[in-house]
């Protein structure tokens, strides 16, 4: 049934679905610490740190936000940075709130845990009940695990003495790749992808801290439109190009193709593609 209800061919057991939602929200969860040592160690107090945590609650956005920061960057850079790529979030919401169908007094709070970790869980589940299990398991280990990680991070940060001796602000984007990478399936979303690295890391001495960021959203765009010429009027074989012309002329007009005649001669057939 739609909702799950019953067990179906396709389906996917409870407790498979709880044991891959707490493998994710546990694995992620601990590198809280990571964000709480690196904010602590940029600059912010206990108490912002924490509230990043509680309110904003996307690794990415957090770890964007306080690296710019660390890295004397304008703070309103910093938050346009951060909040750019909390946008995301959005759209993983307007695919989720489908999968989903929760009810209307519970999407609000549920909103609040529509990040990357929980949307690469919910989405590969064969039925609502299943993606239900797996929202809500990983959304609710990842935000309390997150939270006391954070904390403890941001309270041993004097523990640890140089923070960015230990390359800690890696950590929430080495998992965020981990989870993103098995996502890139098509040539056009590697290559997005790839672009937005090389514009990111191109301009990260030539940009203001966090500014770099927000030009390597602009891959998305350009592939699209260099996607978009080569399906146009003059892609080879295509309709309307000089190939679909070529094979117009082919013949005279009023008579059909033919095949093979008795001097070997071969007219060359519009759906050949040539």
């Amino acid at each position: 049934m739609a909702d799950g209800s019953v067990i179906t061919a396709g389906t996917k057991p409870d407790a498979a679905v709880v044991r891959d939602a707490l493998g994710v929200g546990i694995a992620v969860g601990l590198s809280g610490f990571a964000f709480g040592v690196t904010s602590a160690g940029s600059g912010l107090s206990l108490l912002q740190t924490c509230a990043l945590s509680l309110l904003v609650f996307t690794g990415a956005s957090q770890f964007a936000l306080v690296g710019a920061l660390a890295a004397g960057g304008n703070p309103y850079t910093a938050a346009a940075g951060a909040f750019f790529l909390g946008v995301r979030n959005s759209f993983y919401g307007l695919r989720l709130s489908q999968l989903l169908a929760l009810p209307r007094a519970v999407r609000p709070f549920a909103a609040h845990w529509v990040i990357d970790e929980t949307t690469a869980v919910t989405l590969p589940q064969p039925t609502r009940r299943a993606a239900r299990i797996g929202f809500t398991v990983t959304g609710l280990t990842l935000y309390v695990l997150w939270n006391l990680t954070t904390l403890v991070g941001a309270l041993g940060a004097e523990a640890l003495g140089d923070t960015d001796a230990w390359g800690l602000d890696a950590a929430s984007p080495a998992v965020f790749l981990a989870l993103l990478a098995p996502m890139l399936k098509t040539t056009t979303e590697r290559v997005t992808a790839g672009l937005a690295v090389v514009l990111a890391l191109g301009l990260l001495p030539l940009l203001p801290a966090g500014v770099p960021v927000l030009v390597s959203a602009l891959a998305a765009p350009v592939v699209l439109f260099m996607k978009g010429r080569d399906k146009g009027p003059f892609t080879k074989g295509r309709g309307g190009g000089p190939a679909a012309r070529n094979d117009q002329h082919a013949q005279p007009a009023g008579k059909a193709p033919h095949a093979e005649g008795a001097k070997g001669s071969r007219t060359t057939m519009p759906e050949d593609g040539r």
